[in-house]
């Protein structure tokens, strides 16, 4: 068998891996809409349409997942969030 190979649950696992955790956006008093929206589109790569709903999501349930990925990429994410006084944490 050629080691080059990776058997489809090999493949299956990095899969998982890479959407294993999540990026979570709680709610505050503090930022408005147009803030939350445009840090959303410019650090989680979200259409304008995709922020505005996480946006309304976090408003009116508290917090929302707006990015699942590797904890490697959701990190510089949260930081960046985070930068921006937004309130935010990676989960599993």
């Amino acid at each position: 068998m050629n080691s080059n190979f990776e058997t489809q649950e090999e493949i299956q696992v990095e899969s998982a891996n890479d959407t294993a955790f999540v990026l979570m956006l709680f709610n505050d008093d503090v930022n408005t809409f147009d803030h939350v929206i445009e840090s959303l589109v410019e650090i989680c790569d979200h259409d304008v349409t995709q922020a505005e709903q996480c946006a309304y999501i976090v408003h009116t349930k508290g917090k929302c997942d707006v990015k699942r990925g590797s904890i490697e990429k959701l990190e510089k994410m949260c930081v960046r969030l985070l930068d921006r006084k937004l309130s935010a944490k990676i989960e599993k």
